[in-house]
């Protein structure tokens, strides 16, 4: 099938439909390697990762054996996990503090700017052996938005933050929660799921799920009570969908659950409403009510295209999944806190971020096995295309609708086309459509 009749986006009619063979062929795989991990901003890791000079994290980042380290100058640099010697890995571990990186083959050893300032018997080499030119290597581009690192193996990509477009304003309430800066926890989850990395994309934005396949979730959450302290709950809007360009996309929801930042639920147990409110007061007296709304009592599910998802709800949780094989991914995670927040605190997060999001916690095993399900039926060939119109004439789509899926296959079918962006209507970014359309096709 020609790659331009892979999706049907019939905006008149609100038809929006995925060929399955995006999900399982090998070829549009080694495409998608090719035009978009080879080319787009790929996340690394947070800087508070390697918070002391000598600190480093190994990562696998678009097949890429990478790690990141802080140098003596307190500059974090990402390098290419490889000796420029012979090959072998010079990080062998996910995480660690070393001085000097020292080659286990031949003992090569490099400085934590990459430099090379150890050779054994050097007196070997010719008078023309230059240590200069042996250093380890870089990617093309690094850079870094609120101490969120990326990487681009696309020497031309555009900047860091052209790219991320309307993410930015999300990541933003997310930094901003923090007095006194986010910091990652030690520890991560990893786990591999039997699916197309594309399914977990999906997933991660889609709130029609969240009843029928979290039910359980749902009745224990139900059982602790509501917070309805306080206010107009009833009155506020429902969640709301947005496309924010370059494929980025969020869902957005009323936290009826509870931040630990500053909205307190039953959850958290009567001991931590007061440090929530005192916290909220600090946060309104610097923001405002109105941010502090958007922070506080509104959650996020925000994917940055175009395989980082960050769950901004009950706990932050950092997910990134890289893609093996069509029907394979891993999947890692890590839980995102204010560097102030109190012992108490930062339990009640953790409590959080394993009981939904956690490996056996009530989500994640439903989310895996629903997409594994998915898999399993897409071997069913003679049904071609899955649907993804959901709400598509919809003046104002809500979560449960599917605009945010659309913002990221419309974009992902730019990239599988070559071409940059996804295309335009009538002057306005395509992401635009959904609501724009609605009224035009009256």
């Amino acid at each position: 099938m020609n790659i331009k009749d892979l999706i049907v986006d019939d905006r008149r009619k609100g038809i929006f439909r995925v060929h399955r063979s995006t999900m399982t062929s090998p070829d549009l795989f080694q495409r998608e390697q090719e035009l978009i991990f080879n080319r787009c901003w790929i996340y690394l890791g947070h800087e508070s990762e390697v918070e002391r000079p000598g600190d480093y994290r190994r990562r696998t980042v678009a097949g890429r054996p990478l790690f990141f380290t802080r140098g003596e100058d307190g500059q974090v640099r990402v390098f290419l996990n490889t000796c420029p010697h012979r090959g072998a890995l010079i990080c062998r571990r996910d995480e660690g503090h070393a001085d000097v990186l020292q080659c286990f083959y031949h003992a090569w050893s490099f400085n934590t700017k990459g430099e090379l300032i150890g050779v054994p018997d050097q007196e070997s080499y010719g008078p023309y052996f230059e240590r200069r030119e042996l250093g380890l290597k870089e990617p093309p581009r690094v850079d870094s938005y609120c101490g969120f690192y990326f990487v681009s193996f696309n020497p031309h990509v555009e900047d860091l933050v052209t790219y991320l477009a309307g993410a930015r304003e999300y990541l933003d309430l997310i930094v901003d929660q923090s007095e006194g800066g986010m910091r990652v926890v030690a520890g991560s989850n990893r786990y591999n799921i039997k699916a197309n990395w594309k399914l977990l994309g999906e997933n991660s934005l889609d709130g029609y799920h969240l009843v029928p396949t979290h039910k359980t979730y749902v009745d224990y959450i139900a059982s602790l009570g509501t917070d309805d302290s306080g206010d107009t709950m009833a009155a506020r809007p429902p969640g709301m969908a947005k496309a924010l360009g370059n494929g980025h996309c969020v869902a957005i929801n009323i936290a009826r659950n509870g931040r630990p930042i500053a909205h307190w639920h039953p959850l958290f147990g009567e001991d931590a409403r007061e440090p929530i409110a005192v916290t909220r007061q600090r946060l309104v007296e610097k923001y405002g009510e109105e941010r502090v709304y958007l922070m506080a009592d509104t959650s996020r599910n925000l994917l940055i295209y175009p395989n980082l998802v960050i769950n901004d709800i009950v706990a932050i949780t950092i997910r990134y999944y890289e893609p093996l094989a069509p029907d394979d991914m891993q999947v890692t995670a890590w839980h995102l806190a204010p560097r102030e927040e109190s012992d108490d605190m930062r339990t009640t997060r953790l409590d959080s971020f394993l009981t939904f999001l956690g490996p056996g916690g009530f989500a994640t095993p439903d989310d895996v096995e629903a997409l594994e399900s998915c898999q399993a039926g897409f071997r069913a060939t003679e049904l071609e295309w899955s649907d993804i119109s959901r709400g598509m004439l919809k003046p104002e789509p809500g979560t449960s609708d599917e605009l945010q899926m659309r913002g990221f296959w419309r974009q992902w079918h730019a990239h599988m086309q070559g071409l940059t962006k996804a295309d335009v209507q009538d002057g306005q970014p395509i992401e635009f459509a959904d609501a724009a359309l609605a009224g035009a096709n009256d």
